[in-house]
């Protein structure tokens, strides 16, 4: 696939090197502004430095109800939470116009940590239970972004997901920009068949069944609606089942065209991936060749065939 021009990604700012932590430091990664800056634009957020809170700074945590947590400062007790709201209402308002297709939040953080952030009772003790207050902010602002945190991205599974999410997003809001017409819409959900059923064979399903009614709507319901289908199967991981089930469709394509030779081979390494002792890249290669070499259209327009560029490498794991 061709990228005209990087993506608006959101980013907790220590994660691109800028020296904004509580202690003066950093948490550069590598992947996130080598790798994966070559197809993002990083649009830097850093709550308690843009809030204006000084770097170096008192370490803050989280306290009380894991739903809806105070940000309090460790040594002295002070309560930030106010002053964080204030802050966070104004930059997501900011935020709205960035145009942002993900966000990337810096893990463990009291102010945008997605999940698991400590939370402190009255007693001293910590659990796991929380988000941080710009981060649960961000979350419930743009239900639809796709948002992940540096820590997990380490996952390659997840890691994929969230990239697959990031372009779908991205491929969405620029048909939206383009041609928001039924018609239009409906070219847009035949080409992403293959990678939905990959990730929700269900909601796929319901997709199919919201694009056929579609005459039977209004023109902005159906955008709201299919938006949010769209992106719902997105956050479901593909596996290696769904994914062999995606393969056996494409493989039928090809069943009275190839030699048996050709067809053993391409069976025997779709087995092969779905005993996942070769990686998802191995097949979709070879099906990539077989519709070049046959002039198989429907499949040559399908992005499961290419949903992220290949220099990332995500289909090379087995």
């Amino acid at each position: 696939m061709n990228v005209m021009k990087k993506i608006r990604v959101g980013i907790s700012s220590c994660l691109l090197g800028k020296p904004v932590r509580y202690d003066g430091g950093h948490k550069h990664d590598p992947y996130l502004t080598g790798t994966l800056g070559a197809f993002f634009d990083y649009v830097p957020v850093c709550p308690e430095s843009e809030a204006g809170l000084g770097t170096p700074r008192e370490a803050m945590r989280l306290v009380g109800n894991p739903a809806s947590p105070r940000l309090v400062t460790q040594e002295s007790g002070k309560d930030l939470t106010a002053r964080m709201e204030r802050w966070i209402a104004d930059r997501l308002l900011a935020l709205a116009a960035e145009d942002l297709c993900g966000f990337i939040f810096k893990s463990d953080s009291p102010s945008s940590g997605m999940e698991r952030v400590k939370v402190y009772d009255e007693k001293g003790n910590a659990r796991k239970s929380g988000s941080g207050l710009f981060a649960r902010a961000f979350m419930e602002r743009f239900p639809l972004v796709p948002v992940e945190d540096e820590g997990r991205l380490h996952d390659v599974g997840i890691r994929e997901n969230f990239i697959v999410r990031v372009f779908a997003y991205h491929r969405w809001k620029e048909q939206v920009a383009l041609d928001r017409r039924p018609a239009a819409v409906i070219t847009f959900h035949a080409r992403h068949k293959y990678l939905l059923m990959a990730h929700s064979p269900s909601i796929q399903k319901e997709l199919g069944r919201l694009v056929a009614g579609v005459k039977g709507m209004k023109p902005g319901d159906f955008l709201r609606e299919y938006e949010t289908l769209f992106m719902r199967a997105f956050a479901c991981l593909s596996t290696p089942k769904k994914n062999t089930n995606v393969l056996m469709h494409c493989a039928g394509y090809f069943r009275d065209r190839i030699t048996a030779g050709e067809k053993k081979e391409l069976l025997d390494i779709i087995e092969q991936y779905r005993k996942e002792l070769v990686p998802l890249i191995v097949p979709v290669t070879l099906i990539r060749h077989f519709v070049r070499k046959y002039g198989e259209e429907y499949l040559a327009d399908q992005y499961y065939l290419d949903p992220h560029p290949l220099e990332l490498k995500l289909r090379n794991h087995a």
